[in-house]
Parts: C-alpha cells; sequence; structure tokens
C-alpha cells in the first residue's frame, strides 16, 4: 500500500530560472498539498497534462525525491525517514532512468538483481519469463547502447520488474513501444494487481486509462483536482468521455 498525506515539494529558483519563466517567486511549487491512498490488488492511475507535477510527486513515492512537506508510507515504511527500506519494495520505471550503454540487457539485469539480492533460482526464473513477455532473446546480449528506443524501454522494464516489488511505479510504461509489446505490458500490469501489488501508473494514453484503471487522481499545476475510485468518476462525467472530461477538470481549475 502507498498513503501520501499533504505532499509537497518545492524548488529553489535562480536568476536564471526567475528570468525564463518571467518570474519574481525565489520558490516553484511543484506539488502542494496532495494526499491519496493505492490499495494492494488495485491499480491506481496518476494524471494530469505536461508540468502538472506527476513525475515529481512518482519520484517522491519512489524516494528519488525528498518532500518539502507531508508524508509517505510505502508497504507500512515511512519513505522519508527510511528511504533505503521503502526502495526495497519499490519497482519504479520513468522515462528518463539512464542506462548503462556499454553493458547487454543479461548484465544490466543481473547487476540490479544482485543489487536486490535475488538468489540465481529466482533470477533465471523471473528473467526468463520477463524476456518471453518482451520478447527480449533476440537482443539480450548486444550492448544497450545499440539498442533501438523500444528495446531500451524493454530493458527499463524487465529491471523495474526482476526483484519482483511489492509496490510498482509506472511512469509512462508503453512509450515508444509497438502495439504488441504494449499489450503485453498492460497485461503485466493486470498480472501485478493479480498477484496483490499495489500499482501505480500514469499515461496520456486515455484508453490505456479507461481499461485498466481502479482509482484515480487528476493534478495541475501541483495541486489535486480529483481523487477517487474510476467507477464514482465516471458515474458524476459532465463530458463524454474520458478524455473530455478530463480536459474539463483541467479547464475549471485553471479558471478558478
Amino acid at each position: 500500500m502507498i498513503r501520501v498525506e499533504h505532499l509537497k515539494k518545492e524548488f529553489v529558483l535562480t536568476r536564471k530560472l526567475q528570468k525564463e519563466l518571467a518570474t519574481k517567486d525565489k520558490v516553484a511549487k511543484a506539488v502542494n498539498d496532495v494526499s491519496f491512498e493505492c490499495q494492494p490488488g488495485r491499480i491506481f492511475s496518476l494524471l494530469g497534462p505536461n508540468g502538472a507535477g506527476k513525475t515529481t510527486t512518482m519520484r517522491m513515492l519512489s524516494t528519488l525525491f525528498i518532500p518539502t512537506g507531508g508524508k509517505i508510507e510505502v508497504a507500512g515504511i515511512d519513505a522519508i525517514a527510511e528511504p533505503e527500506e521503502a526502495r526495497k519494495k519499490i519497482g519504479f520505471l520513468t522515462g528518463s532512468t539512464g542506462l548503462y550503454a556499454r553493458l547487454t540487457p543479461n548484465e544490466l539485469i543481473k547487476y540490479f538483481a544482485d543489487l536486490y539480492g535475488v538468489s540465481k533460482q529466482d533470477f533465471e526464473q523471473r528473467k526468463n519469463h520477463l524476456y518471453d513477455l518482451l520478447d527480449m532473446h533476440e537482443f539480450q546480449h548486444k550492448r544497450i547502447g545499440k539498442l533501438s528506443t523500444g528495446m531500451k524501454q524493454k530493458v527499463s522494464i524487465c529491471r523495474t520488474m526482476i526483484h519482483d516489488p511489492e509496490v510498482v511505479i509506472f511512469d509512462e510504461p508503453t512509450s515508444g513501444l509497438d502495439v504488441i509489446t504494449a499489450e503485453n505490458i498492460i497485461q503485466l500490469i493486470r498480472d501485478c494487481k493479480e498477484q496483490q501489488k499495489t500499482v501505480i501508473f500514469s499515461s496520456h494514453i486515455m484508453s490505456e486509462v479507461d481499461l485498466l484503471c481502479d482509482d484515480l487522481a487528476i493534478i495541475d499545476k501541483g495541486n489535486m483536482v480529483y481523487s477517487g475510485t474510476m467507477e464514482d468518476f465516471r458515474s458524476q462525467m459532465q463530458s463524454k468521455n474520458l478524455t473530455s472530461e478530463f480536459i474539463r477538470l483541467i479547464n475549471e481549475n485553471r479558471a478558478s
């Protein structure tokens, strides 16, 4: 489970950034008083336009960023006070995570499995399952620097899942993938749900959200616009579809 209470993140602006942003503010509020819960066995979607604070929130949940204020609990662990313990429970996929270009997928995945203390038997079983799912066998011995964007995304996903994390955070998981592989990722997310993992995912593809989501939160300019179940969201929609309703809520928030 993930529990977030009154989460905040501020960044100090340099004079250069103040000039670029045409502001005199010395601090930028990326996330402002955000609260929500993600339950095991349910898929939670974090939505928002570009620059809304989604990725910043996910990086705080994964312990990469330290919050300015608020609380984060991951699988019963205070993720702010004990980030290393929380990190053992988390698998985090983000498009900006770097890969080691000189290593092969096999070498990289083994390296991260060793970091997490995965046994040899479990490693081989999980690696083979993920390689089958993501169709990675053909390029497992090639250097990552020579792989396509889609192949690199597959390596990132495999690295995210190799230690069988209790909590999985996917930021744009199907980005750069072909239709067949994207469908495999959708199935992977469903499998995580069936295994009672806590799943958070962010996507700009509303059909994926509509297909997978049990609960959702929408943020804009760092502020919470909506938080609740997908069932409740659909029941109170004023627009004809999910995309239109998302746009309506964002516009309504900005006009207020």
